[in-house]
């Protein structure tokens, strides 16, 4: 790969001062996804289990308020996570009017201070988890925006939703 290829994406962190609600979290994403330019967007925050893994508790159902479905895009996406960031990656040729877009977004739509950070914060090149997970020569087999994100223990379709 030379110089020229190298970085055609940059990601956007939007950390919120604290979590988005159910409802906040599928009004901003709907909102991200009508923009032109996105290629992936992840959610990151503390894990909502389905059940207690362990302790006094163990086996009993959580009923956290804010493990619920979510409509993105036309797409039912159970909420796994309280979202606590988001990050999105965008293609470079359209990042001045998608940022400029962002913003209003954020500052419509979130319900308190937030810390916005632009650079390089996903996976770029395949990793070893990668090579365990899909085998020799799997970059010319799956879409590139999957590099990175893979759990070797995990069924792709348990962590990674794909919405269109």
């Amino acid at each position: 790969m030379d110089e020229s290829e190298k970085i055609n994406v940059i990601d956007i962190k939007i950390v919120p001062n604290r979590y988005l609600k159910p409802n906040t979290t599928e009004k901003i994403l709907n909102r991200i996804y009508e923009l032109d330019g996105h290629q992936r967007i992840l959610i990151h925050g503390p894990s909502i289990p389905l059940k207690v893994f362990y302790g006094p508790g163990k086996g009993h159902i959580v009923n956290h308020t804010d493990r619920k479905e979510i409509d993105i895009n036309g797409n039912t996406v159970e909420l796994r996570v309280m979202v606590g960031d988001i990050v999105i990656t965008v293609d470079m040729s359209k990042f001045d009017e998608f940022m400029d877009n962002l913003l209003v977004i954020l500052d419509e739509d979130v319900p308190c201070d937030y810390s916005l950070m632009v650079g390089i914060f996903t996976r770029t090149k395949s990793t070893i988890t990668d090579y365990l997970k899909y085998g020799n020569n799997f970059e010319s087999v799956i879409d590139e925006r999957y590099i990175g994100l893979v759990d070797s223990r995990a069924r792709t379709s348990e962590t990674v939703k794909v919405i269109k």
